[in-house]
C-alpha cells in the first residue's frame, strides 16, 4: 500500500515521462519550423518542461536547512574541480562529481545539483544558448544515478558482484556490436555520418538493459564506472550533439553544419562529436572509479552525523 507521498511521486513521475518523451520532440519540432530565430525560446521552454517536475518533488519534501546546505557546498566542490580540471587535464570530474552526488544524496538532490553547477560553471566557461542543454543533460545524469543505485549500507559498498549488472551491460554491448555491423553491411554511400548509429543503438541497449535490470544497482567502483561512461556517452553525448546543431544554426555567420535543420547536418555533428563523447565517457568513467566509494562514504557518515534524510 502506497503513502500519499509516494502516489504524488509516481504521478509526477509519469507526467515527466510524457514531458520527456512527447513534449520535447514537439518542441523542437515546433522551433525547427518556426526558424533559427526561436532557438532561444525553443531551449527554455524545453528546459522548463523537463525541470518543472523534477523542482515540483524537491519542493514537496520540505528539506531541512542542513540539507540545502550539504547540496550547496557539494555543488561548489563540482564547479571548483570541474574549472580546475578543465585548465590543467582533459579530465571531466565535474560529470563524475554529478553522479556521485546523485547516488549519494537522491536522484532529486542530484538533478539540482548537477543543474546549479553547470550554469555556475558556465559564467566562467562561457554562457549561451548551449547553457540550459548543459543544466538539463548534468542535472538527468544526477537524477538517472539517483533512481539506477541502490546505496545501502556502508557495509555493502565494496560489493563488486558483476551478476547484478550483467544483463544490462550486454544488453548495451550487444547493442552496439549490432551498430558496428551495420556500418559494415549497411554503409553510407559518402562513407561517413554512420556514428549516429552508435548513439542509436546505444540508447535502444539502455533501454532494454533497464527494463531487464529489475532490482537496483549495487553500488561498487565497477558498476559506477559502466553506468558513468554508457549514460555519459549515449545521454549526454546524444543530447548535445543535437543542441550543437540547433544552436550552430542561430550564428550570425554561417557554421559548419549549414543554416538548416537537416539529416545531412546531424550526421556530421556526431561524427566530430564522438571522438569528444568518448574521452569525456571515459575520463568521467576513470574519476568515478578512483573517487566514488571514498566519497559516497564521506557523505555516507555526513547524512547519518546530522540526520539528513533520515
Amino acid at each position: 500500500m502506497m503513502t500519499q507521498y509516494e502516489a504524488a511521486t509516481k504521478k509526477r513521475m509519469n507526467v515527466s515521462a510524457i514531458l520527456i518523451f512527447i513534449m520535447v520532440p514537439l518542441l523542437i519540432a515546433l522551433g525547427v519550423m518556426l526558424g533559427q530565430r526561436w532557438y532561444f525560446l525553443t531551449s527554455i521552454l524545453i528546459l522548463i518542461a523537463i525541470m518543472a517536475p523534477f523542482f515540483m518533488i524537491f519542493e514537496k519534501r520540505k528539506p531541512k536547512a542542513r540539507e540545502i546546505v550539504l547540496i550547496a557546498t557539494m555543488s561548489a566542490v563540482v564547479v571548483a574541480s570541474h574549472l580546475v580540471f578543465h585548465l590543467v587535464l582533459p579530465v571531466h570530474i565535474g560529470t563524475a562529481l554529478v553522479i556521485i552526488s546523485g547516488i549519494a544524496l537522491g536522484p532529486e538532490a542530484g538533478f539540482l545539483i548537477g543543474a546549479l553547477s553547470r550554469f555556475i560553471c558556465n559564467f566562467y566557461l562561457g554562457q549561451g544558448a548551449w547553457t540550459p542543454w548543459q543544466m538539463f543533460c548534468w542535472g538527468l545524469l544526477g537524477f538517472l544515478a539517483g533512481l539506477a543505485f541502490n546505496k545501502g549500507s556502508i557495509e555493502k559498498l565494496n560489493s563488486r558482484t558483476f551478476k547484478v549488472i550483467m544483463g544490462p551491460t550486454l544488453s548495451i554491448v550487444f547493442a552496439e556490436i549490432i551498430a558496428y555491423t551495420s556500418i559494415i553491411v549497411f554503409p553510407s554511400a559518402d562513407g561517413i555520418g554512420y556514428e549516429w548509429r552508435f548513439y542509436a543503438f546505444g540508447v535502444l541497449g539502455l533501454i532494454v538493459g533497464t527494463l531487464l535490470q529489475k532490482k537496483r544497482l549495487p553500488v561498487s567502483g565497477i558498476t559506477m564506472s559502466l553506468f558513468t561512461f554508457f549514460t555519459t556517452f549515449i545521454i549526454y553525448g546524444g543530447v548535445m550533439n543535437i543542441a550543437t546543431l540547433v544552436t550552430s544554426m542561430a550564428l550570425p555567420i554561417q557554421s559548419d553544419y549549414g543554416t538548416e535543420f537537416s539529416i545531412d547536418a546531424l550526421r556530421m555533428v556526431y561524427v566530430t562529436g564522438l571522438p569528444y563523447d568518448l574521452i569525456h565517457g571515459i575520463t568521467a568513467a576513470v574519476c568515478v572509479f578512483l573517487f566514488g566509494e571514498p566519497m559516497i562514504q564521506k557523505l555516507e557518515r555526513i547524512k547519518i552525523k546530522y540526520g539528513i534524510y533520515k
